[in-house]
């Protein structure tokens, strides 16, 4: 049951799903029983996630008979409107109206310094819970359901045929995967974009981008404005397609890493190069950024999905403020995220032995884990022996030069006896001996620094994986509990029942299925049937 709160404190978010609050805002509690010290909700603002449940005050209503029910709508899904006898509120997700915060260069200054999230963080199913479509769409048109499957704890008390996690905050649930699966996505009335999977001669993949292209990050240059009081730095940024530059920030980049997060739940999105609050201005970590960002954009433009999402091409070729504004409040409200992402994919025809498929994704799951502790590793080494080259290593040459530059000095000091070739060999091989330690530090520019660049990279792909795989395991899991649960509903004339995959007819069906809670009106569908067959209606018939 959703309920009205108000903030006590202000909260800034740090990390991915969590969201800002301020005091005395006035918030909306989709559930009042918190989770680990956690209420889900949202801000005034439009933005849904999570915030601490001790930072909120919940507003009680003088009759609670005044306020309708509305049942936790599972990430990916059209939530029920949070209504009252005379009002309707709908919160449609970061719809913002405030032209200052959309400025070209400071809709993302707030949080320039302060607010550095890590990326580096797990953030369970590529981050951020999918953001909600606007509910008064009129393209969405809602499958009426039957009137004993609610998304509440209550269903679960009843004995519904499919159980929901009831972590609301689980990857299974803010991915939309779990909506998807029990058909809870409204059907679109035109769907714009698809995703094509095919069958290669090693499994499932992705289609290619028909115009593949490339992109340059060059030129990283510092910039200031309000006559020196923000400073920042701009990115050239030049795709091979359209030849034309923009130039970007990295709260522009940062932007476009959140838009992928929220959008594509079941593909690994790489993290973007750490964001730093001090030195921000320093050559050797500008040089740093410029690198990942580089490899960065190289991943996603040859990624077959990514480089074709629509607001990653406003990010790469829009140059005008104002159509900025725009594409970027498009893109914030794109309504195929979620479980709706799961409508724009075309599967292959192809049959897929369930066994096999669990074969490759345990094996796959050991190959991510391996592979994810021995980048981990190689990682600690590298970065062991870049510190050495640039610490120990110099300095310990330095001081054997030294050391020879002293012997030199002194055979100078009894000019009759000393030989001008004989001190002059002794310096420069001193002045030898410093130049490899000079040369020891600058090694890793060329070797190791492309490697750990690399090597963050493949983390960030990496870190990824474990809850990508946690939604297979959890399709499976409720596609199993499904089956089992599905044995018995009332298809065609209600007196039908089903055992296994052998159908009979049985007088006293009426009787068992009015016992089991939440029974089914339609059969149960994977998520390829499902898909298939949405817009018609399933009639089964058996003799």
């Amino acid at each position: 049951m959703s309920v009205k709160a108000k903030a006590l404190y202000t909260f800034l978010s740090e990390n991915n799903g969590e969201i800002s609050i301020q005091e005395n805002e006035e918030l909306i509690i989709f559930d009042e029983n918190s989770v680990d010290g956690w209420f889900q909700g949202e801000n005034s603002r439009g933005e849904r996630g999570i915030f601490p449940a001790s930072y909120v005050e919940i507003i009680r209503s003088r009759s609670n008979s005044n306020v309708t029910d509305c049942s936790i709508s599972p990430a990916g899904s059209l939530g029920k409107d949070f209504s009252t006898p005379n009002t309707s509120l709908h919160y449609p997700q970061n719809d913002y109206d405030d032209d200052d915060y959309d400025d070209w260069d400071d809709w993302d200054d707030r949080s320039t310094v302060v607010d550095d999230a890590d990326h580096t963080r797990n953030p369970g199913a590529n981050g951020h819970a999918p953001e909600n479509p606007m509910t008064n769409n009129p393209n969405v048109h809602y499958r009426p359901k039957p009137a004993s499957r609610q998304d509440s704890i209550t269903s679960s008390r009843k004995g519904s045929m499919v159980g929901r996690n009831l972590n609301r905050f689980s990857s299974f649930v803010r991915s939309g995967v779990e909506a998807f699966v029990l058909g809870d996505v409204p059907m679109m009335a035109k769907i714009a974009e698809t995703y094509s999977i095919d069958m290669g001669p090693l499994g499932p993949r992705w289609k290619e981008n028909p115009k593949p292209f490339s992109c340059s990050i060059e030129d990283p240059t510092k910039q200031t404005k309000f006559k020196g009081i923000k400073t920042y730095i701009s990115y050239r940024v030049t795709p091979s397609h359209t030849g034309r530059p923009v130039y970007r920030r990295y709260k522009h980049f940062d932007w476009l890493y959140n838009r992928l997060l929220h959008k594509f739940t079941v593909i690994s999105v790489p993290h973007l190069p750490e964001k730093q609050a001090t030195g921000r201005f320093e050559e050797d970590f500008i040089e740093k950024r410029k690198r990942r960002l580089i490899l960065w954009m190289n991943h996603m433009t040859s990624h077959p999905v990514l480089s074709q999402y629509e607001g990653f091409e406003h990010f790469l070729m829009c140059a005008d403020d104002k159509q900025w504004k725009l594409g970027k409040r498009r893109a914030e409200k794109d309504e195929m995220v979620g479980a709706h992402f799961m409508l724009t994919l075309q599967i292959p025809k192809e049959h897929q032995d369930l066994q096999d498929v669990e074969e490759r994704v345990d094996n796959f799951k050991a190959f991510a884990r391996k592979m994810d502790d021995s980048v981990m590793q190689l990682t600690h080494v590298a970065s062991e022996l870049v510190r050495k080259h640039l610490g120990g290593f110099r300095k310990e040459f330095q001081r054997l030069g030294n050391a020879f530059q002293s012997i030199s000095h002194a055979f100078t000091l009894d000019p009759p006896y000393r030989s001008d070739g004989l001190n002059n060999a002794i310096s420069h091989t001193g002045r030898t001996y410093e130049n490899i330690g000079e040369l020891f530090a600058e090694q890793p520019k060329y070797d190791l620094f492309h490697m750990l660049d690399k090597l963050s990279l493949y983390q960030g792909l990496l870190a990824n994986f474990p809850d990508i795989i946690h939604l297979q395991k959890a399709v499976r899991r409720c596609c199993c509990e499904q089956h089992s649960k599905t044995r018995l509903w009332a298809g065609c004339d209600g007196r039908l029942m089903l055992t296994g995959t052998r159908a009979r007819w049985s007088p006293s069906l009426p009787r068992m299925v009015s016992r089991v809670a939440g029974a089914h009106s339609r059969p149960f569908l994977t998520p390829a049937v499902h898909q298939r067959k949405r817009k018609q209606k399933v009639v089964s018939c058996f003799k």
